[in-house]
């Protein structure tokens, strides 16, 4: 997942500062309020000394390589075949944003399972630890991920859509929440941000993510303890008030 600037401590997409009308629960920019595409390339392009680090990029490349090295190949269910089949082009900025909010509301991104016809082949993917480019690498990194997926969840926020005279933009804000399959069961707790960007024949062409928090943050939660910790904690309080309740009752106190 990619960062596109760093609004730390603040909502993805608020410092855009556009009104927004409802449709349908859908919320798209205001026609005479369109982003302005400048902007949302001096984002995209962050300063370099707030970048991630290098060895960071590295080592998140990686462990995901030989992830996909000693994964089995996977191949197309008949589900996921016929699913493709019946995908119809998108034609207008509408229609992307409706298969995108569509992909959401499927949990898209922890079940591995999205509309890849709105990708173009070559599509590049960006988060703030890894870059890439290719429709079917993303595929195939999601599928490496859903297996360490616990309890996982990702809830579209708000998406809104940009018509620029030159590039047209879908943005949509989220909230993942997942437990990772490790003994410790660390939380992944992330509040991002993703830009679609679509080229003439409104395929998307580059997917760029933002975090409300840093990259070496993000990977820092892998390690983080305090999910397991929160239940044990909770567990020692249940089980104290389950003993002063025992107690009270074999001295006859009633609550």
């Amino acid at each position: 997942m990619a960062k596109i600037c760093c609004w730390s401590g603040t909502p993805p997409l608020q410092p855009l500062q556009k009104q927004f009308r409802r449709n349908h629960g859908v919320q798209n920019c205001s026609n005479t309020n369109t982003l302005n595409r400048r902007k949302i390339y001096a984002c995209l392009n962050r300063e370099k000394e707030s970048e991630t680090p290098q060895i960071l990029k590295i080592a998140v490349s990686g462990v995901t390589e030989l992830l996909r090295l000693f994964s089995p190949s996977s191949h197309q269910t008949s589900l996921e075949k016929q699913r493709d089949q019946i995908e119809f082009p998108a034609s207008s900025v509408d229609d992307v944003l409706r298969i995108i909010k569509s992909d959401y509301d499927n949990a898209y991104f922890v079940t591995g399972n999205f509309s890849s016809s709105i990708y173009a082949e070559n599509c590049i993917f960006e988060d703030p630890t890894i870059k890439f480019r290719g429709r079917e690498l993303y595929a195939r990194n999601l599928k490496l991920l859903v297996p360490f997926f616990d309890s996982a969840s990702i809830i579209l926020q708000k998406i809104d859509k940009d018509v620029d005279s030159d590039t047209n933009f879908v943005l949509a804000s989220w909230k993942l929440r997942t437990n990772l399959k490790l003994p410790w069961r660390p939380l992944i707790s992330i509040d991002g941000s993703t830009v679609y960007e679509l080229n003439e024949d409104y395929k998307i062409v580059r997917h760029v993510e933002s975090w409300n928090i840093s990259a070496v943050e993000a990977v820092l939660q892998i390690f983080s303890f305090k999910s397991k910790i929160q239940v044990v904690e909770t567990s020692s309080v249940m089980k104290l008030s389950m003993c002063h309740s025992l107690l009270a009752l074999s001295n006859g106190v009633t609550w």
